[in-house]
């Protein structure tokens, strides 16, 4: 009974994970940038790739990347709206399983250039916000 609990068990964990997000041989960049370090972008695209596997169930995330500077600073009312000192944007790609994800994607697609935008205060720790296009 025991090793058939064991078997359950184990199965319900690998069903699981298969329907977490992935972030498999996830493409990114390092980009020239005037307003953050190479170590700024890592740490935010680090909160989105964590975001994706907790939260994007039949979603694989094949590519992220800084916006750039301009695009961040066209979003500079995200970081007063939430009352921080910092915006920055990321943009990826993500391919959606054919079964499905999210009720609003549509299965068997490609979204591209999809936006990731997060703030901080103080040099801390990047917070996700909003994403979309």
């Amino acid at each position: 009974m025991k090793k058939v609990l064991l078997l359950l068990l184990c199965a319900a964990m690998l069903l699981t994970l298969a329907a977490c997000g992935s972030v498999k041989n996830v493409q990114t960049e390092e980009v020239a940038s005037e307003l953050y370090t190479q170590k700024d972008i890592d740490s935010a695209i680090g909160v989105i790739k964590k975001e994706f596997v907790r939260n994007w169930d039949g979603c694989t995330l094949t590519e992220i990347s800084y916006a750039g500077d301009d695009v961040s600073e066209k979003h500079r009312e995200w970081a007063e709206r939430y009352d921080a000192d910092e915006v920055i944007v990321l943009t990826s790609s993500f391919d959606v399983a054919e079964q499905g994800a999210s009720p609003s994607l549509n299965p068997g697609s490609t979204y591209t250039r999809w936006m990731w935008i997060l703030v901080r205060s103080d040099g801390g720790a990047w917070e996700h916000v909003d994403h979309g296009y």
